[in-house]
């Protein structure tokens, strides 16, 4: 294998782990957050619009960093600043 196959495939195994982890992170946080909100919109059903609109922010900032971890593997696989090294010694 020459450098370039080899940054290729590093660039792709970790572009599939950072969008894993993030996706399976974020889907634990969600669902976690919306059945906090739902047990306290139970218990306290007159502070339903507050818990409603709290809750609205915190799925906002979790899925942020799905977000952050899609945009870090678009980065590794579209914009790797290594494959420009790479092929800068190729030519020589």
């Amino acid at each position: 294998m020459t450098g370039i196959d080899l940054i290729g495939t590093g660039s792709a195994l970790a572009a599939a782990f950072c969008i894993g982890l993030g996706a399976i992170g974020s889907a634990i946080g969600e669902g976690m957050a919306a059945a906090a909100a739902l047990r306290a919109i139970s218990q306290q059903p007159d502070h339903t619009a507050t818990i409603t609109r709290t809750l609205f922010v915190s799925m906002a900032m979790i899925e942020s960093t799905a977000i952050y971890a899609f945009v870090i593997s678009m980065i590794l696989i579209f914009a790797n600043p290594f494959w420009n090294y790479v092929i800068a010694q190729g030519t020589g």
